[in-house]
């Protein structure tokens, strides 16, 4: 289970009540809203290895000289995993070459932070690639996995956007591929057993572990976090 915090308080209450990866992101910019450098170097040291940690990079433009810089920069703090969103890029061949600059830029560094190249679920809506790309881009730019997200914050979930056969099918493409999947967009505890079927590798919460479902004003629950974790381990 990944739960997604926004400051070093939010990331002690997460580490107390259980899980498996801390994403630091900031919600005000965005579903992958990146957070500033000083905030996930103090997450990284709170942390101290005792569990994964990940840091998004934003709901990136077609710029790949931007992202592979902002990736580089968060990959240098010490990381596990770089969460890039593939959000204004048109076509597949400008998703690939993005995300490749991406893995070169830490790769050329001798970095081990993991890529994963992350879509929406409500691609349609917003004119992004469909999450159905994904997984070809992330082979092609050899990123280590894909993470499928939901750009729009609402009362909605990733499957009032995308069919449990639809996922499934994105899934074992990855799988093919050998890319750890990713699922995130309103998943509670209703979930859970879903994604297992759908052989999801790792959930990613936030809304439904907050004390509010305002996505940009709620704050961790321990409580919720603490009953979801045991769920998903149960």
């Amino acid at each position: 289970m990944l739960v997604s915090v926004i400051n070093s308080l939010e990331a002690r209450t997460v580490l107390d009540a259980g899980c498996d990866i801390i994403d630091i992101k900031n919600p005000l910019e965005g579903s992958l809203g990146a957070n500033h450098p000083n905030i996930i170097r103090e997450i990284v040291k709170l942390v101290n290895g005792s569990v994964e940690i990940s840091a998004t990079i934003g709901d990136l433009p077609n710029l790949p000289g931007t992202a592979s810089l902002a990736a580089l920069g968060a990959a240098s703090l010490g990381v596990n995993y770089i969460k890039a969103g593939i959000y204004d890029v048109k076509r597949v061949d400008e998703a690939v070459k993005l995300s490749r600059w991406i893995v070169e830029a830490i790769n050329s560094f001798s970095l081990p932070t993991k890529v994963i190249i992350c879509g929406y679920g409500d691609a349609e809506y917003i004119g992004s690639i469909h999450p159905r790309q994904l997984p070809f881009i992330a082979y092609k730019s050899e990123a280590s996995g894909i993470l499928i997200d939901l750009k729009s914050k609402t009362s909605e979930t990733i499957f009032d956007y995308l069919s449990h056969e639809e996922i499934s099918s994105i899934v074992k493409k990855a799988h093919d591929f050998g890319l750890t999947v990713a699922l995130a967009g309103g998943l509670g505890k209703e979930h859970i057993n879903i994604l297992r079927n759908l052989e999801i590798d790792i959930m990613g919460v936030r809304r439904n572990v907050c004390n509010n479902m305002r996505w940009t004003e709620c704050r961790i629950s321990y409580d919720k976090v603490k009953e979801m974790y045991n769920l998903v381990k149960g």
